[in-house]
């Protein structure tokens, strides 16, 4: 990838921040609520440290925009990498003189995932910088892999761990990776910030990257395709571990297993997505994903229920996945005006969270009502609504379309 990254030392720092932002991210929000059981074993009790880890997701993301399409980014990133290096000190203090209670636990969580909230939007809007627009899709697929497959797959079995060992030894670890990342980012020189043509004004400033996101029809149609599919996964996913109790017939352990297999198919698409979509191209890549991605939740319905076969459909649906997350954050990132990227991937990031919660309550619903394998089928459907709504903004000439006045990116663009 070296070759078309128009920043070397610049793209590497920023890997290297990802990976230890990530690690140390990861790290805690795994050990977390194994730290709130050791507290209570009331599950509404528990449950509110994990709404406190997605409360920042849903409140902060617009205001975050702003701050970085205004900010110069590299001390905007070393600001949250901070923030989280206080918050995992703190929790280290806290385990150390034996406060670390649920409302502390519940303090750590908001405070490190908006911290992250910041990092992981300011590091996207910085890989048009780094890698220039020929090396999107490369540079996507690199930092979803580390990003997403650090804090979901690879992390918190380590995390599982030292919070047993030794609880205290989590919060070390965070600390020590996000010091790690947080002297990356004091090396990482970005541009200064463009001063706002005119007084700035937050609630006018959001509305604008709002506008634009839901003015661009690939754009909006993205989003709400991700919002669908967001929905749509969190009603089988929330109810995965008794899917594999109930209908498996397994212990609970195999619920581990399982993730595992969704690791495989994960990891096995970062190499190659960057290569299928320059191939295919964005409009067959993407719509091929998504089709891929109900045609596996179809199957987690109506296969056997062995976890040889649902582990290789969870695999599947992984793997279509990180095309589509690949190609949709690179097309942001490619018909979006520089001034307003950060406000436009955090405005689709809050929308598109912002229905998880929904869906998995739904998906409890729905499976009281009918059962743990029929939530899959409807699961299906529900994302089926929103890919018939956005099909034919997925074409071609969509793409062609929402290509920016200025751009000069060559074929690679021209023919998405």
């Amino acid at each position: 990838m070296g070759s078309i990254v128009a920043r070397p030392s610049a793209w590497r720092k920023l890997q290297g921040i990802a990976l230890c932002a990530s690690g140390a991210e990861g790290l805690l929000l795994a050990a977390l609520p194994v730290m709130a059981v050791s507290l209570t074993a009331d599950p509404r009790s528990v449950s509110l440290v994990t709404a406190a880890s997605q409360a920042p997701w849903v409140v902060l993301p617009l205001a975050v925009g702003v701050l970085i399409d205004r900010a110069r980014k590299s001390s905007l990133l070393g600001v949250s990498l901070a923030v989280q290096a206080v918050a995992y000190l703190g929790l280290v203090a806290a385990v150390l003189m034996g406060a670390a209670s649920l409302s502390v636990l519940m303090a750590a969580a908001f405070v490190l995932v908006a911290g992250q909230v910041v990092g992981e939007g300011t590091r996207g809007a910085l890989v048009p910088w780094v890698v220039g627009p020929t090396g999107l899709d490369a540079a996507n697929s690199r930092l979803l892999f580390i990003d997403v497959g650090v804090v979901r797959f690879l992390v918190p079995p380590l995390a599982g761990f030292l919070v047993v060992w030794n609880p205290v030894s989590v919060g070390w670890a965070a600390l020590a990776a996000s010091a790690v990342a947080l002297s990356l980012s004091t090396r990482l020189r970005t541009p200064d910030a463009q001063p706002p043509v005119t007084r700035l004004r937050p609630v006018h400033e959001v509305k604008l990257g709002l506008r634009y996101l839901f003015g661009n029809r690939l754009l909006r149609s993205i989003t709400v395709e991700v919002s669908a599919a967001s929905f749509a996964w969190f009603m089988g996913y929330a109810t995965l571990v008794l899917y594999v109790e109930r209908v498996l017939h397994l212990d609970r352990w195999w619920y581990g297993v399982l993730l595992a297999c969704m690791a495989v198919g994960f990891a096995a698409a970062a190499p190659f997505s960057g290569r299928i979509i320059a191939q295919l191209g964005y409009p067959v890549t993407m719509r091929a994903a998504i089709a891929g991605e109900v045609i596996c939740k179809l199957l987690l319905g109506f296969v056997p229920a062995h976890w040889v076969s649902v582990g290789a459909v969870l695999a599947v649906h992984s793997f279509v996945t990180f095309l589509w997350n690949v190609g949709s954050q690179s097309s942001r990132q490619r018909f979006t005006p520089p001034e307003l990227l950060g406000r436009v991937l955090t405005s689709h990031r809050a929308l598109s969270w912002g229905v998880a919660p929904l869906g998995a309550a739904a998906g409890g619903l729905a499976a009281a009502a009918w059962g743990l394998d029929t939530v899959w089928v409807v699961a299906a459907a529900a994302q089926t609504v929103g890919i018939a709504l956005v099909w034919r903004n997925l074409s071609a000439r969509a793409f062609d379309e929402a290509r920016l006045p200025s751009s000069s990116e060559g074929d690679h663009a021209k023919r998405p």
